[in-house]
């Protein structure tokens, strides 16, 4: 007969280490690499993120689930992380607009989760070795065999994730949830001023397309492998590319496309996260993984005596050497490691940023850019 505190679960890193704790969610086995994020708030946005699409995720606060989970706050509806890990997890629910447990919408969409773990201890191997695969699976399953599977696993370099999570089909986005920020009024628009944005989908969170919505603009969206003619075909006003999961340098289509853009020159475009390292791929810069990535919502960004607190999550970064630098101008910089955290085209409208400025969840900070999009659109108009 099992006890009631028995150990039933593990993790097992590619590197060796076993954790071992207890099954809460669906139950099996998740395998992905695993990451962490450090945010304290906003889990059910953090999960439902697509950008950590084939990952595993580690949560740095140690509760999670006091919130629930409803129905207005995800990012996505499917394209989830693989798994997670707390160090404990509560069925105590106490927010009015909950609609289900943590516990029970993981059984729901089918992610494992582990809990009851030191998360500290697993951070900092994951802080010193670099993230890396691992799997979470039934305590008795044997441990050799957890070895063979992530030999077996890829990397994530090398991995084009975007072909999982991007739309197949075109679709308008015009909503706006209860907690969005309403900046249709700010905007000055005349009834000539349509500001029809063509969004490409690496993987596109929901609360992006809110905030573009909420600044006036009319939202089409459109696959990763969109072609230049598909894209001119609306005749947009401006042009977004997403964020999304996996190694940039592998989106072929995204960036063949930016490059044409760039060369037409005229239309204002805004990258965020993948979109951002997709505009320096079109430039003739090069992308490299960090040893365990940016993800959380107090990362310090900033150029000129400005500093932005951002929110974060992307496991590569542009190499700031490569950036040609008669072509583009480095616009920011993360102040923790000084990775690259803005681009802007010289004599274009074009600019992006590696975090994410639509605060879903996370500071504020940098919402003004959204504005600057649609600045950039009203000058063409």
């Amino acid at each position: 007969m099992k006890k009631t505190f028995e150990r039933d679960t593990k993790l097992v890193l590619q590197n060796g280490y076993i954790f071992s704790g207890f099954s809460f969610g669906a139950r099996g086995q998740a395998i992905g690499e695993i990451v962490f994020n450090t945010g304290m708030t906003g889990y059910q946005e953090v999960m439902t993120d697509p950008s950590y699409y084939g990952q595993i995720l580690t949560f740095t606060y140690p509760e999670i689930g006091n919130t629930g989970i409803n129905y207005e706050d995800s990012e996505s509806d499917d394209n989830i992380v693989n798994g997670i890990i707390v160090r404990n997890f509560s069925n105590n629910i106490t927010n009015w607009r909950s609609k289900i447990s943590l516990n029970n919408w993981l059984i729901e969409k089918n992610v494992v989760g582990l809990f009851g773990v030191d998360t500290r201890a697993l951070v900092k191997i994951l802080r010193k070795e670099g993230s890396m695969n691992g799997i979470i699976t039934p305590i008795d399953f044997d441990s050799q065999e957890c070895f063979n599977l992530l030999r077996n696993q890829p990397k994530m370099e090398g991995s084009n994730l975007v072909t999982k999570v991007s739309t197949t089909k075109q679709y308008d986005w015009n909503k706006m949830s209860i907690t969005t920020f309403d900046q249709r009024n700010k905007v000055a628009k005349t009834k000539n001023n349509n500001l029809k944005v063509v969004a490409i989908d690496f993987g596109i969170k929901k609360s992006i397309l809110q905030r573009l919505a909420s600044y006036g603009c009319e939202v089409i969206v459109l696959p990763y492998n969109s072609t230049l003619e598909e894209v001119l075909t609306f005749n947009p006003k401006g042009i977004f590319f997403s964020n999304g999961p996996g190694d940039p340098s592998t989106v072929s289509e995204g960036i063949k496309l930016a490059k044409q853009l760039f060369q037409i020159g005229n239309i204002p475009m805004f990258g965020i996260c993948l979109g951002h390292q997709i505009f320096g791929l079109a430039l003739g810069a090069k992308t490299y993984k960090l040893t365990f990535g940016h993800r959380g919502l107090n990362h310090p960004c900033g150029m000129s005596n400005r500093i932005e607190i951002t929110s974060q999550n992307h496991g590569f970064a542009l190499d700031a050497e490569s950036i040609p630098s008669d072509i583009a101008e480095i616009t920011h910089m993360n102040l923790n490691d000084k990775t690259v955290a803005g681009l802007k085209l010289n004599g274009k409208p074009i600019f992006s940023v590696q975090y994410h400025p639509e605060a879903g969840p996370g500071p504020h900070d940098s919402d003004y850019l959204f504005g600057r999009f649609v600045s950039l659109m009203l000058e063409t108009c």
